[in-house]
């Protein structure tokens, strides 16, 4: 294996270990987490009001299991890249110091999305037709 082909490797398990960890803390609480900055109490206090981190956090999880097993990457890049969104939104307007690390875990999706790119370019096209579906009879013929 040669140092390129580690590098998305590397890439995949960093940003999976990040979502992993960090979704797990919200529910399990075994990393310390400062108190946030006072101006950020509301936009915070409505999002734990309306059970989104409920929902997040879950999807963190799930997204950073499946980079770390390779499986369904370009799914989890999906997932996750409107949380990073989110993520950057919220160090921007309410806590600037911690912009340094979502900036890092941007870098590694935008590298990752690169990197399997191919995944992503169907997904790209302007124009798409929708498949048609398949007869039964030649789905049974062909498994038979």
């Amino acid at each position: 294996m040669s140092v390129r082909s580690k590098v998305p490797v590397v890439a995949r398990v960093l940003l999976g270990l990040a979502f992993t960890v960090f979704g797990l803390n919200f529910f399990l609480h075994f990393l310390p987490q400062p108190p946030p900055p006072p101006e950020a109490g509301a936009y915070l206090g409505a999002l734990m009001a309306g059970k989104i981190f409920s929902i997040i956090k879950p999807i963190e999880i799930a997204a950073g299991i499946a980079l770390l097993t390779g499986r369904f990457v370009p799914l989890a890049l999906t997932l996750l890249a409107p949380i990073e969104i989110a993520i950057f939104a919220f160090h921007a307007v309410f806590e600037p110091s911690g912009l340094g690390v979502v900036v890092v875990l941007m870098a590694l999706t935008i590298y990752l999305a690169w990197a399997y790119r191919a995944a992503f370019a169907p997904m790209l096209r302007a124009h798409v037709e929708p498949t048609a579906a398949e007869p039964a009879t030649a789905r049974h013929a062909a498994t038979a």
